[in-house]
């Protein structure tokens, strides 16, 4: 039997992940003045999904914005710091939208934003495809913690937590299971 057992509450529910999402796609188009320029770059891997799903709400508020020419994945995995931690995890491709990044205005979409770590990896690795005129980031949620002078541009939720948290997101990748955000605290068996 194990000395600690995990308890998950849920933070955010799917409408509350998709209500978060549609103001966040209008404050980067509100901070941009309108969608011109505009690059989403989703951290792989669940920022992506969360860049795809910001992408369709940018381009559902202005028509002018093509989800499909202004949406890429960036994998840092080759940029972290703690590479030799990660046993087994191997690089997926950067895919860069058809329209390159020199000139634009990027916004780094990740899940959630902890020491910063790997947003900073997300800037390094940015730096090997291009020089955009501006870098922004998106995050669900913002947990606190930081390690590195980076903050979040928009942010889904602020959720103070300690450092023995988690935060776990899930956006339809287990079977049978809705969008969520929890968050789980260690507890000592018996309290």
């Amino acid at each position: 039997m194990s000395n600690t057992e995990q308890k998950a509450r849920i933070i955010l529910n799917e409408a509350d992940i998709n209500r978060a999402l549609t103001r966040i796609a209008h404050e980067i188009l509100e901070a941009n003045k309108g969608s011109e320029d505009i690059i989403l770059m989703g951290i792989l891997r669940k920022g992506y999904p969360l860049a795809q799903r910001l992408a369709e709400k940018i381009a559902q508020a202005d028509s002018s914005f093509s989800a499909s020419q202004c949406l890429g994945q960036l994998d840092i995995t080759m940029y972290r710091d703690d590479l030799l931690k990660i046993p087994g995890r191997s690089p997926e491709p950067t895919q860069l939208p058809a329209v390159g990044i020199d000139g634009k205005k990027i916004v780094l979409v990740d899940d959630v934003l902890y020491s910063g770590r790997t947003i900073r990896a997300a800037l390094d690795a940015l730096k090997d495809y291009g020089r955009p005129d501006i870098v922004r980031l998106a995050v669900l949620v913002d947990r606190g913690h930081r390690e590195l002078p980076i903050r979040a541009d928009f942010v889904g939720k602020n959720l103070p937590t300690s450092s023995d948290e988690k935060v776990k997101v899930y956006l339809g990748d287990t079977p049978n299971a809705e969008d969520r955000v929890e968050i789980m605290h260690a507890e000592k068996a018996g309290e």
